[in-house]
């Protein structure tokens, strides 16, 4: 069997290779420590559930607009007047099966073969996947700990060509956990303005943010940048509903036209009722939300003092999200090398750093359980000590 040529071109899903490697373990009887997934270990909210399940009740089971529910297009249109001060309408949004699937529409309706997308790296590991499918080439900038894992305004200039299209912002970030300021935001802004290109701002984390950290939705800058801004968003990690495959995207009602049609001829509707659980999300109590940021604020601290007291280990403290990106360069070991030894020796699943374009570094998340994370620091330090011996 020939298979098309495209596949060959994008790299399988290492988070998802090594969670599941961990899960197997786990499932065989051996104690794993997993900082592998990002996945929230908590319930979904109970009135989220008792919404999907009362639409069930009412017989919420069929087909449905392939864009999605109307009351919860406009619900989230509403959200993102309220909370995030961009002017979109129900007409601008389309309702996704997870925020992951919101990008590979955008991608599918947007991107050309040839074009240019502009991603910083380190980077969520299938933004560049879902460019090379569609033929489009990402462009990777490198950023740094000294930058503080973003890009800088003049190193986006310098990578904007006559074939880029789009750039590719995520803040909150996966896998460093930085956030970009409003002054840093708005200086972005203005180099894609001046440029005329449009950029993709990822916002999945925008909820989960530490010491006194602000999330500004580029798009709410000014009518320029709005009309250049395509938001990506979603449930899974606020809400803590991963499995209920729920996201979004907004944009000008004519690329959501279009990611429509490509959703109607692959997917077709999300999950009926679980838009139902979605509108009680944005509808209901905030009080899940908070409850459960104010977990991950404890769990990153003994994490990261964990991390940094180890020799040979060093990680910059992340404003949000639910992962540390601590550089691993002074082991002497490559990040693939590392997180295979770390898992076979000591049972402690992490994610390579390679994975999101750093080599030098290793993704943990602690959306994980506080005495799995000690048992699994315990187990990473012991492990670090006997590479540096």
């Amino acid at each position: 069997m020939k298979l098309a040529a495209r596949i060959s071109q994008v790299s399988p899903s290492l988070t998802l290779a090594i969670a599941a490697k961990a899960k197997a373990m786990k499932a065989e009887g051996i104690d794993v420590c997993s900082f592998s997934a990002g996945e929230p270990d908590f319930d979904s909210p109970a009135h989220v559930k008792a919404a999907a399940k009362k639409a069930l009740d009412q017989g919420k089971t069929k087909y449905g607009p392939a864009a999605g529910e109307p009351e919860l297009r406009r619900a989230i249109a509403n959200k993102l007047k309220s909370e995030n001060h961009l002017d979109y309408q129900a007409e601008n949004i389309i309702v996704t099966n997870g925020g992951k699937h919101s990008l590979f529409n955008l991608m599918q309706a947007l991107i050309e073969p040839g074009d240019e997308v502009i991603i910083p790296a380190p980077y969520w590991v299938s933004y560049p996947e879902m460019v090379k499918l569609v033929g489009g080439n990402p462009v990777i900038v490198m950023t740094d700990e000294k930058t503080g894992y973003k890009i800088k305004p003049e190193n986006l200039r310098n990578a904007i060509t006559s074939k880029t299209k789009l750039f590719v912002l995520n803040s909150p970030s996966n896998p460093t956990g930085m956030v970009y300021t409003p002054a840093e935001i708005k200086a972005l802004a203005e180099v894609i303005v001046e440029k005329d290109i449009l950029v993709v701002s990822d916002e999945i984390y925008e909820k989960i943010l530490y010491d006194g950290a602000k999330h500004l939705s580029i798009g709410s800058l000014n009518d320029e940048i709005f009309a250049r801004t395509i938001v990506s968003n979603g449930f899974a990690k606020g809400y803590s509903m991963t499995g209920w495959r729920l996201g979004y995207l907004a944009a000008p009602v004519e690329l959501i036209k279009a990611a429509t049609t490509v959703q109607g001829h692959s997917t077709s509707n999300v999950c009926t009722f679980a838009q139902y659980g979605a509108i009680a999300a944005l509808e209901g109590s905030q009080e899940c939300v908070e409850e459960m940021r104010q977990a991950f604020a404890k769990r990153r601290q003994v994490m990261l003092e964990r991390i940094n007291a180890i020799p040979g280990l060093n990680c910059s403290q992340p404003d949000g999200a639910f992962y540390l990106f601590p550089d691993i360069s002074k082991t002497g070991l490559k990040s693939l090398e590392f997180c295979n030894a770390l898992l076979e020796e000591h049972q402690v699943a992490v994610i390579p750093g390679v994975a999101f374009g750093a080599d030098n570094n290793i993704r943990l998340s602690y959306a994980t359980d506080m005495a799995t994370i000690e048992k699994g620091m315990d187990r990473l330090e012991k492990f670090v000590k006997s590479v540096n011996s």
